[in-house]
């Protein structure tokens, strides 16, 4: 069977899979930015502080996917639980360090203007500190998504959901019937996918973010 004919033979699995791998880094990437997030506004305003956390983020983001998925397995079991887990840790360091970068950035001259117009700590940072570092923010996030499209495809180590599971077990029975198309299949797949999340990271900065403070 040819690949084109592949495809079309197993078109639902392949769409499933599709969809569970969108689904899957979707929400480990929301849960990733609400972390990340939250460590960066706690931290940004005391440079040892945000030492620490962009330090600890790099740290879990040098141990070896496969093997971070691994040590998943014996704490979570396997299938969802290891593999959102392990993404999501992965997918924190760019949004962790880009919000520090970007809050940390903002001008002081606009803060101690906010400050004299008689804004308090949480205003500042909702109203002026926030939407300046936006589009490095966003940046940061843009750069976690494509980091778990790829890195998602090692959950079916664990027996997690997504494309992985058309590579590894393509690779599995290399020199078997659609081993090589099992393979391309899933790695179209998550080439394609990781085209479409760029795509609406590209509408959704040009939707929130004002023409003077794009990147």
């Amino acid at each position: 069977m040819n690949f084109f004919g592949y495809v079309n033979e197993f078109s639902g699995q392949l769409a499933f899979e599709f969809y569970q791998h969108a689904s899957m880094v979707f929400q480990c990437v929301l849960l990733a930015s609400i972390i990340g997030l939250g460590l960066a506004v706690a931290s940004y305003r005391k440079p040892w502080l945000a030492g620490v956390t962009t330090g600890t983020a790099s740290v879990i983001f040098t141990i070896p996917s496969l093997a971070l998925f691994g040590l998943m397995i014996p704490l979570f079991g396997l299938g969802v639980a290891p593999s959102v887990v392990a993404l999501t840790l992965y997918a924190m360091l760019p949004i962790v360090r880009n919000a520090i970068v970007g809050l940390q950035g903002v001008d002081k001259n606009m803060v101690d203007a906010a400050r004299g117009m008689g804004m308090g700590r949480m205003a500042i940072l909702f109203r002026v500190e926030l939407p300046l570092a936006w589009p490095v923010v966003l940046t940061g996030i843009r750069v976690s998504t494509q980091l778990a499209v790829g890195v998602g495809a090692i959950a079916a180590y664990a027996s997690g959901p997504g494309l992985g599971e058309q590579i590894f077990s393509g690779l599995a029975r290399l020199g078997g019937a659609n081993a090589i198309n099992q393979v391309v299949a899933g790695t179209l797949g998550i080439v394609i996918l990781a085209l479409l999340f760029d795509a609406a990271y590209v509408l959704i900065g040009r939707l929130t973010t004002s023409r003077g403070l794009r990147v």
